[in-house]
């Protein structure tokens, strides 16, 4: 399995690298619009429509996203992020209240629409988080992954108190804190570094920083991981929901591509709420 997910892992950085760094924005949104649409092909999926009904869905994500971009204005555009980051608080916080039982309760299109519309948004935020540089993109994507790999040391070292039982039993609320201070050492570097190196772009750390001072930083990387949290329980009760223990098998080692990018959605969107100010 480690063998596995090592070789998924190294092919998946030598295609997405080359894009990401390119001279031009628009190999790295054409490659993560297939990977979204793949998304929506898996969340048909998991929400028990297969074959053909899957590939449309898939199809329909990539063409809402497509729509969507076509406002150059995306990355100012304050009335898709803000929105959409409600939605995530209000809506995600209503799910995972009411857990893996409550999901299939949804009509089977309004859940069909709400996984088009999280899927095409979450690419927009990446495509416009790419647009304004690409260390402002790595430095939002970076917070997901630290807030992810602090709270799994921090959990297993310290777990006691479960957070979502029901949906996550090994996620625990130590967890949830190690993330939260992960994420703060995270931004207090990257701070650093934009300070001391041109990278072409600011972070969003420092932009929030120079925008609004610490304290929006400091409450800005809290909240956003504390979305990062809601997007992978927001998953991982649509999978106990249907019984699947992977979003698909695209990925071998490593799940699907929503078992990749689930903390992403929320998250980027946000990022782009908050500097939008």
């Amino acid at each position: 399995m480690l063998r596995q997910r090592v070789i998924t892992a190294l092919v998946l950085l030598g295609v997405l690298l080359p894009a990401l760094f390119a001279p031009m924005a628009w190999p790295f949104a054409a490659l993560s619009l297939l990977l979204i649409g793949a998304a929506g092909w898996e969340w048909s999926r998991l929400n028990g429509r297969a074959g053909a009904v899957a590939v449309a869905t898939g199809l329909a994500v990539v063409a809402v996203s497509v729509i969507l971009g076509l406002d150059k204005a995306l990355p100012e555009q304050r009335g898709l992020w803000w929105p959409a980051t409600l939605a995530w608080v209000v809506a995600g916080g209503l799910a995972l209240r009411a857990g893996p039982q409550g999901w299939p309760r949804l009509p089977l299109a309004l859940r069909w629409l709400i996984g088009v519309a999280l899927l095409a948004v979450g690419w927009n935020a990446i495509a416009a988080a790419r647009v304004i540089g690409i260390n402002f993109l790595l430095s939002a994507m970076a917070l997901v992954w630290m807030a992810d790999i602090a709270a799994y040391f921090g959990g297993r070292a310290f777990g006691r108190r479960k957070l979502a039982p029901g949906i996550s039993p090994g996620k625990s609320w130590e967890g949830v804190f190690s993330g939260w201070v992960g994420v703060l050492l995270l931004a207090w570097l990257w701070v650093w570094v934009d300070r001391h190196h041109a990278l072409g772009s600011a972070s969003l750390y420092t932009q929030l920083l120079g925008t609004f001072g610490w304290w929006a930083l400091v409450l800005g990387c809290l909240g956003l991981a504390g979305l990062s949290v809601v997007g992978d329980l927001f998953e991982s009760l649509v999978k106990r929901a249907c019984g699947a223990k992977d979003s698909s098998g695209l990925l071998p080692g490593h799940g699907g591509v929503l078992d990749r990018i689930d903390a992403l959605l929320p998250v980027l969107p946000a990022a782009m709420a908050l500097i939008s100010l």
